[in-house]
């Protein structure tokens, strides 16, 4: 399986899916705490991958997405953004109606 492949495995399994350095119990970034503060203040359930547990996800999601950074938050499947976009849209109300409005996925 290629690493886009399995990147798109993962995203499809999961309405809401937060690429981090670390876990939500223990971010290694400021940035990835930010993100997962911003996720529990909207009270929405989400996966998450620890870009750390595997360099070829790290390395391939940059390419996917064509975003350099982490974390990345990706709504069904679509990629919304990193921090700095998360707490805009969190700010202004836009990341907790786009959540709210997303179909449950088992």
């Amino acid at each position: 399986m290629s690493i886009n492949e399995r990147i798109e495995e993962q995203l499809n399994g999961h309405s809401v899916l937060l690429y981090m350095k670390g876990t939500p119990y223990f971010p290694q970034c400021g940035f990835s705490s930010k993100a997962v503060q911003i996720l529990q203040a909207c009270e929405t359930e989400f996966a998450y991958v620890n870009i750390f547990d595997d360099d070829e996800v790290r390395e391939g999601l940059k390419a996917y997405s064509n975003w350099p950074t982490f974390p990345q938050l990706y709504a069904n499947g679509e990629l919304v953004g990193g921090a700095d976009i998360m707490i805009e849209m969190f700010e202004n109300g836009e990341l907790k109606e786009l959540l709210d409005a997303l179909p449950a996925k088992s």
